[in-house]
């Protein structure tokens, strides 16, 4: 299986290309778990790309584009992997990143782990990701949440915004089961397409939820591409159920969710 293979622009990339976005790392991207030439929600992932490269550095993307690169880089692997798609202009500088205008598009694959994924225990720290609607490339404050979460003996992060309220995970949404359903946090975070696809699949709401609200649920799942509906079995020293109807139902609907092809 081809693994840990990098392309920028359709070509194979070079440590040179890639200093700008190591030392300056400014750039957006998004990941996408791919199961046998089929990704669930590929339109989303296009549309993320799209609208974030008009944020970053303010120019059109073309979708087409990046899946050619995307099929290219993948070919005709079978299996399931993930796939990362990071856009950045290597022209930038520090001092000026407004002359950041020039898409490159960076594919980059990896393994991905056989779902569903064991229970994730939490700790709660605050902490709000800059721009957070924007899948972008600074992940300085998020990894060193999730360092410190680990070094408490917890397995991640969640967060706590300026409000008191509950808002997302280090690299992924958090979701709730409640006495009214599905709940998902009120708060400013990542549009995730995982989520997104979740709440094409029956009732959800959203509400405020403070750290006490968040712990008095009756079941609590992480979510992303790559770990699909992951549950949490403990948020700070609070347990969480990790085993619900309504939490099978919609980790089971998810895997059932067939992707588009490439």
């Amino acid at each position: 299986m081809l693994m840990n293979m990098a392309e920028l622009n359709g070509r194979p990339v070079t440590p040179e290309a890639l200093l700008t976005l190591a030392l300056t790392n400014y750039g957006h991207f998004t990941s996408m778990r791919v199961d046998n030439q089929r990704v669930r929600g590929l339109d989303l992932h296009m549309e993320r790309l799209v609208r974030d490269c008009r944020t970053v550095l303010g120019a059109d993307l073309d979708p087409d584009m990046v899946r050619s690169y995307v099929r290219q880089a993948v070919g005709s692997v079978t299996g399931s992997f993930v796939v990362r798609v990071s856009v950045f202009d290597p022209a930038v500088e520090m001092a000026h990143p407004d002359r950041a205008k020039t898409p490159h598009v960076l594919v980059t694959v990896r393994p991905a782990a056989d779902l569903p994924l064991p229970p994730l225990s939490v700790k709660s720290i605050r902490y709000e990701r800059d721009v957070p609607t924007v899948k972008h490339a600074g992940l300085f404050g998020a990894l060193h949440a999730r360092r410190t979460a680990l070094l408490d003996g917890y397995d991640d992060a969640l967060f706590i915004g300026p409000d008191d309220c509950v808002s997302e995970g280090g690299t992924w949404n958090v979701g709730f089961i409640g006495e009214d359903g599905i709940v998902w946090p009120k708060a400013d975070v990542l549009p995730g397409v995982t989520m997104a696809l979740l709440q094409q699949l029956g009732q959800h709401h959203t509400a405020p939820l403070t750290l006490a609200d968040a712990q008095g649920m009756h079941a609590a799942f992480a979510t992303n591409t790559a770990i699909g509906v992951r549950p949490l079995s403990a948020i700070d020293d609070a347990p969480m159920a990790t085993e619900h109807p309504a939490l099978t139902q919609l980790r089971d609907a998810y895997l059932a969710i067939p992707g588009d092809l490439l």
